[in-house]
């Protein structure tokens, strides 16, 4: 069950809230957003909403059987949109795009980047200054200093950046600099991290873990919600399975099974999803078409020299062209 509480609610009231609880045996615990205050009790014992819904200080009850709950579409029926200022949003009934390198790799990759980003009319863009690599030997990224580099280049045109944090120790010094935190496949249940992620302010994107369930995916948004921060977004990249043809196994079903258990925006990443430069403009195309918020892919001036994935990443002319398609499929369809 959770209890919605409005802002006003007096001490006294609260306490009256939970004797009746504790009456009925139900495990309360607190959940204070940005946005709301709320109470998510957890027992086995029924309960008549309408004892605790017509209560002084208390906004909206629901019954929530899935064991993510604040996360869950039961209790919130409107989707949720997250704005990131300056009219952009992740949510909303245009399509989101992200877009970037793998890694960032200096200023003039940058300097081009985003000219290709305002030519294409993008906002956001996505890139990586912590690299989790498969080899130690690869290269992991600027850390920090590119950071700031990015952030300092994309201000003047208002271009929001999503980057990944990799450790807890690492949000503190990011915080300024970062429109949108990314959770990646690695670190999906690295619930350390996904605790200290919902004590900030800041939208945070969590990826599907590589062999991680839909299930376990919204379970890990649960974790950031429940210890305060409702900004979230939700990524399908794909899974490993037994198949070796490609990068990763790109489930188009988890979009709309997300969408249809979840009110949290849902993108899509068909660069890592496949892993093959040549099938990543259909993939975007499909998780549209799928009900997807939105895409985030890869994208590099030149990407067969680019020091991480150039085989996944789409160059300048490919990214303008699949902008022009997405444009295109949004003239054409309606998928709300």
């Amino acid at each position: 069950m959770i209890i919605q509480l409005t802002n006003s609610i007096t001490e006294e009231q609260k306490v009256n809230l939970f004797e009746r609880l504790n009456k009925n045996k139900f495990a309360i615990n607190e959940v204070n957003t940005q946005l709301e205050k709320y109470l998510v009790c957890i027992g086995k014992s029924e309960i008549d909403i309408r004892e605790i819904g017509h209560l002084p200080g208390i906004k909206d009850v629901h019954i929530v059987s899935d064991s993510y709950k604040l996360v869950s579409k039961k209790w919130k029926v409107k989707d949720t949109s997250i704005d990131l200022g300056n009219n952009v949003f992740i949510g909303k009934d245009v399509p989101s795009i992200m877009a970037g390198p793998c890694s960032v790799e200096g200023e003039s990759q940058i300097d081009k980047i985003i000219a290709h980003l305002n030519q294409q009319n993008i906002k956001i863009l996505r890139g990586g200054v912590f690299k989790p690599r498969s080899s130690p030997y690869a290269f992991r990224g600027l850390g920090i200093d590119g950071l700031k580099m990015m952030y300092e280049k994309c201000k003047p045109h208002n271009i929001k950046i999503i980057t990944e944090v990799m450790q807890v120790s690492q949000i503190e010094e990011m915080l300024p600099y970062v429109d949108v935190f990314q959770v990646g496949a690695r670190n999906s249940q690295n619930f350390n991290l996904l605790d200290a992620l919902g004590e900030i302010d800041k939208p945070v994107l969590l990826k599907r873990g590589v062999s991680g369930t839909i299930e376990e995916l919204l379970s890990s948004a649960e974790y950031v919600f429940s210890k305060g921060n409702e900004k979230l977004i939700l990524c399908e990249r794909g899974i490993r399975t037994f198949e070796t043809a490609y990068r990763n196994t790109f489930d188009i079903n988890a979009i709309q099974v997300l969408k249809e258990k979840t009110h949290l925006p849902v993108i899509a990443d068909p660069s890592h999803g496949v892993g093959i430069r040549s099938f990543v403009p259909k993939l975007a195309l499909s998780a549209l078409l799928s009900g997807a918020d939105g895409i985030i892919y890869e994208v590099h001036e030149k990407p067969e020299e680019a020091l991480s994935d150039g085989q996944q990443t789409l160059n300048f002319m490919e990214s303008a062209l699949l902008v022009e398609k997405i444009k295109l499929l949004y003239r054409s369809f309606n998928f709300n």
